[in-house]
């Protein structure tokens, strides 16, 4: 099964708890201070449903496709 993942830039406050549990799929864009989806598609789940968990604000959001 393949997974969408989706940061809500408008919600993500750029603490980079993504990037600190899933620096595979996530990064801080330097310029917005924002966290990044590095590879939006993916076949499973890892550490990136463990991001989404982490995230204090909810801005992650994993979808099935």
């Amino acid at each position: 099964m393949a997974y969408k993942i989706e940061v809500d830039k408008e919600t993500c406050i750029g603490c980079g708890a993504c990037v600190s549990v899933c620096d595979d799929l996530f990064e801080l864009n330097e310029e917005e201070m924002k966290a990044h989806v590095k590879k939006e598609q993916i076949e499973e789940l890892g550490c990136a449903k463990e991001a989404e968990d982490t995230c204090p604000v909810d801005a992650i959001k994993i979808t099935e496709q």
